[in-house]
């Protein structure tokens, strides 16, 4: 029989600090309380909405005192939609906490701490993601359609009007997309939608189970005549996609060089922000003529192409994906590199690693997925390599790889800092520059 819980549903504490995710940290009764939309410092009255053994999630039912980083929302959905979790703390604050993540974990897991901390790699604080996945759910107690991201902790979608952190081309006509998507036959069988946008246009990939009828289409059509973005329906996976009227070419510039990709394909979603990373891992790398660089998970070429414009005498880009290779090539022949050359390699696997045996560089730049890149990192020659940029998505992985680096590759962490690529969110990217000891 199980044992009644008489610990209380509501009570007072303070918030001490907050946790990698962006909630409030306090404890009560030596337990510990995570408390979404709360701030350090900050007094509360709470209500538990979630008891677990070791810890409560609580909600805020009283702000007794509030934090002097407390800012109001632009997002009236703020408190409710998983999309940002730091709308409400005022954005020099955002960076602090995002430094502090990183920093702590670099001392905690990865054992050290940098020479010099980088200043923040920072850039609009509104209307920058170029690039999201809304989700499409028809919720027969409301009769209608939502699109939008989901609820915090929930599957739900949020009722949204209006999303302040999207490209305005899709984040002021969420209510459009949202009535267009509910016209159609198969508005059941539409789970997603995906968008992209690139400098001169916006393309909305619909995800659909059910072919569309004549009628769909028309509708389709129409939608894109009113508003001037580019329908697109996949079927099935990425390389499915094909517009509903004519195809557009996608595409972004920077540093005089062009970059085409498609429905699917990996970008920074955030443009200014890639913009400035570029330039900062382009400039500590400092390739010279006589130097050998190479681009781990290069991607469609992002960092490739600027790298090879500064005058190295070879750049090696290596990825996985066969797709993103392929448009990587295609991006270096259409500006005109020559001295670069990609490759397929899964990184994560001993085949694909295998592929740089006896091969050494001088500058190495790499920009893994969450997961990190230890076993390339640990079958490397890095004999001859003087500077190792890590771009990184994830600080936990982060400090993992560089444990290694430092503890088993001989190399010292001379700087890192943050990358705010989503701000108002608790997603901490960063840079990472590495040098060896001797």
């Amino acid at each position: 029989m199980r044992r009644k819980d008489n610990s209380p549903r509501e009570y007072d504490l303070t918030i001490e600090r907050l946790s990698h995710e962006g909630r409030g940290v306090g404890h009560v009764e030596g337990k510990t309380v995570f408390v979404a939309d709360a701030l350090p410092g900050e007094k509360i009255h709470a209500r538990v909405t979630r008891r677990h053994r070791r810890f409560d999630e609580a909600a805020t039912e009283t702000l007794e005192q509030p934090s002097a980083d407390r800012v109001v929302p632009v997002c009236p959905h703020a408190t409710l939609c998983g999309g940002c979790a730091l709308q409400h703390l005022a954005p020099a604050a955002q960076i602090t906490h995002k430094q502090a993540v990183l920093m702590e974990l670099l001392k905690h897991q990865g054992n050290t701490r940098p020479v010099e901390i980088l200043p923040p790699i920072t850039g609009p604080l509104w209307g920058y993601r170029r690039r999201a996945r809304l989700s499409v759910r028809m919720v027969h107690k409301k009769g209608r359609v939502l699109v939008g991201f989901r609820e915090k902790s929930t599957h739900y979608v949020t009722e949204v009007t209006h999303c302040a952190v999207l490209h305005p081309s899709v984040g002021e006509r969420l209510p459009a997309l949202r009535d267009l998507i509910d016209s159609l036959s198969i508005r059941e069988q539409i789970p997603q939608i995906e968008m992209a946008v690139d400098d001169d246009s916006t393309l909305l990939a619909i995800r659909n189970l059910a072919p569309p009828t004549p009628e769909d289409l028309a509708l389709l059509r129409a939608f894109e005549q009113a508003t001037g973005l580019h329908l697109y329906l996949q079927p099935a996976d990425p390389a499915s996609c094909t517009p509903v009227s004519a195809p557009v070419e996608l595409h972004y510039t920077m540093s005089g060089l062009r970059f085409g990709f498609r429905p699917g394909d990996f970008t920074q979603v955030n443009a200014a922000v890639n913009a400035e990373l570029v330039g900062a891992a382009v400039k500590a790398l400092a390739p010279g003529p006589e130097e050998r660089v190479l681009d781990l998970f290069c991607g469609l070429g992002n960092f490739t192409l600027p790298l090879a414009r500064t005058g190295a005498a070879s750049v090696l880009g290596l990825d996985g994906d066969a797709a993103l290779v392929e448009r990587a090539r295609e991006n270096a022949e259409a500006n005109g590199c020559a001295n670069v050359t990609f490759d397929r390699a899964d990184l994560f696997s001993e085949e694909g690693v295998a592929r740089l045996a006896g091969r050494s560089f001088e500058k190495i730049l790499l920009d893994p997925p969450r997961s990190g890149a230890e076993q390339v990192l640990r079958a490397l020659d890095l004999g001859a390599t003087r500077r190792l940029i890590y771009v990184s998505c994830n600080p936990v992985t982060l400090a993992r790889d560089t444990a290694i680096l430092v503890r088993d590759r001989g190399f010292r962490l001379q700087a890192a800092g943050i990358v705010d690529m989503f701000p108002h969110t608790a997603h901490v990217e960063s840079i990472a520059l590495f040098e060896p000891r001797r």
